[in-house]
């Protein structure tokens, strides 16, 4: 089954802070709809662009996707 990486992006100074803070939220969200998520994290692209992100079976991702409202999504490729 495919895996999709559902995205949030964070610009300017503090985006490093703020995604990190945003996966808080995230994995709450995890918690609470009690889903089998595993794969979720932080990357930091540059100082002034970080992302935080989760990875869905595609076949679960619509109701995550309208619920969260990401910025964007990708084939997750581990």
């Amino acid at each position: 089954m495919r895996k999709l990486k559902l995205i949030w992006d964070f610009r300017g100074p503090a985006s490093q802070r703020t995604a990190e803070h945003h996966l808080i939220h995230l994995k709450e969200y995890i918690l609470a709809e009690s889903l089998n998520i595993d794969i979720t994290g932080v990357e930091t692209l540059t100082d002034m662009h970080s992302l935080a992100y989760l990875v869905v079976d595609e076949s679960d991702m619509k109701p995550i996707r309208d619920a969260l409202k990401p910025h964007r999504g990708q084939v997750y490729q581990n």
